[in-house]
């Protein structure tokens, strides 16, 4: 410990080494200072930053315990700053020199996110490479899912009886994912009715919803070559309302008695509602929800559910796009590598706290 006595009074030690700069991979508005302990650290209360835009008139901005060399200040990036730390105990401070006049910028890059950057491009690349195996005419593998292979089934069946299908998004807005993704299925299966010039009724508890919904189908009969097809009627507009919506389709299924049902998108506790009165019916049914709590009544009251990333893999599964094929393979390698990374991550940090040889103590 450092102390001058001048006129019976100790005289503490300022912390030396001070200097500031503008703290690296942010968007701006931050200058760091950083210093040297002072020689009394072990005695003062701690150390105050003081700051400067003319470099004449210092006022305090910030207050840190003893022990610590570093603090951070928030700025303008227009300004420059002078900056000054100094020790405080009690009434005395011991002021540093004053750093050169600094200012604030932001970074085009965080180079600590250096490695997500990395993963981003090693992904993307990925996906790219099967997208474009799948344009080649390479057949990319993927696992069967029975409720969709049961698609040609429903609309074969519905054809056959002359009934119509049936297809609920739920209650879920259209910026859902479920919903999302519904809409993908949506399209292939309108695709399929069109070319068996089956009835296909779309009962939407959202405005906007019904209009995407329209949309889609529409569009869906003019890629096969039947615009004709198309009624506006059988896409509509029910209610927002979550069990005056479930009483209304239920309505349709015991009026219409469609052959097939289809519960694919955003639902909640109308979900058994819906999938019991279609039960009754004894149509088809095939259900999907990203929904985990709604899953158990879709599973026991329907033949088919789509759990979990099948929901998300269907429109791909079924158009077999080589487009969404390709993202789909390469989104699946990505997990394998990701996965595999984790492993040799944890078994590396296992080994590094417990060295093999101590296993065989």
């Amino acid at each position: 410990m450092t102390f001058v006595i001048l006129s019976g009074i100790f005289a503490l030690a300022p912390p030396t080494g001070v200097h500031a700069f503008d703290t690296p991979n942010d968007g701006g508005g931050a200058i760091t200072i950083e210093w040297q302990i002072s020689a009394d650290d072990e005695t003062i209360e701690g150390y105050e930053i003081y700051r400067s835009e003319d470099g004449k008139e210092f006022e305090p901005v910030g207050f840190v315990g003893r022990g610590r060399t570093q603090y951070e200040d928030d700025t303008d990036d227009t300004k420059e700053y002078v900056y000054k730390v100094a020790a405080l105990q009690n009434s005395q401070t011991a002021h540093s020199e004053p750093t050169p006049p600094i200012r604030s910028r932001s970074q085009w890059f965080d180079m600590t996110s250096a490695n997500l950057l990395i993963g981003v491009i090693i992904f993307c690349s990925m996906i790219l490479y099967f997208i474009n195996q799948a344009k080649k005419g390479k057949a990319l593998y993927i696992r069967k899912i029975s409720g969709l292979d049961a698609v040609d089934e429903a609309v074969g069946r519905a054809t056959e009886m002359g009934r119509p299908i049936l297809y609920s998004m739920g209650i879920g807005r259209v910026d859902y994912i479920a919903t999302i993704a519904s809409f993908n299925i949506l399209g292939e299966i309108a695709k399929k009715t069109g070319q068996y010039e089956t009835s296909l009724l779309v009962p939407t508890s959202d405005p906007v919803v019904y209009t995407v919904a329209r949309e889609i189908v529409k569009e869906a009969y003019a890629t096969i070559g039947r615009p004709d097809l198309f009624d506006s009627d059988k896409v509509y507009f029910v209610t927002d309302s979550q069990f005056a919506y479930a009483a209304a389709v239920d309505g349709v299924m015991l009026r219409e008695k469609p052959a097939a049902n289809f519960f694919i998108g955003y639902f909640k506790a109308e979900s058994l509602i819906l999938a019991e009165t279609g039960a009754s019916t004894g149509a088809i049914q095939i259900a999907g929800t990203d929904q985990v709590t709604q899953l158990p009544f879709f599973v026991t009251a329907c033949d088919f559910t789509l759990i979990g990333e099948e929901l998300y893999a269907a429109s791909a599964y079924i158009s077999k796009e080589p487009l969404l094929l390709g993202a789909i393979k390469g989104e699946d390698l990505g997990k394998v590598v990701i996965f595999s990374a984790l492993v040799i991550a944890s078994l590396i940090g296992i080994l590094t706290r417990f060295p093999i040889l101590k296993l065989f103590q």
